[in-house]
């Protein structure tokens, strides 16, 4: 299953909890990469598109459920 389709099971509380979670990772993700003890760079650019997903599902959730206000 992919990560996206992962993430949309995820109800909002899960899907804010990952999201801070990812957030944290990637703050100690460039805290390692400004002191130059970074093993794997290309994990900055995993957690920056996690974190993009999630804010995307979430802001698909609020015009869903906007759309269906009206």
């Amino acid at each position: 299953m992919s990560q996206a389709n992962s993430l949309r099971e995820m109800n909002e509380e899960q899907l804010q909890a990952e999201l801070e979670q990812t957030q944290q990772e990637l703050f100690q993700l460039r805290f390692q990469a400004s002191t130059e003890k970074l093993d794997a760079p290309s994990n900055l650019k995993k957690l920056r598109r996690t974190i993009a997903r999630i804010k995307t599902i979430q802001h698909e959730r609020l015009l869903q459920a906007a759309g269906s206000e009206s």
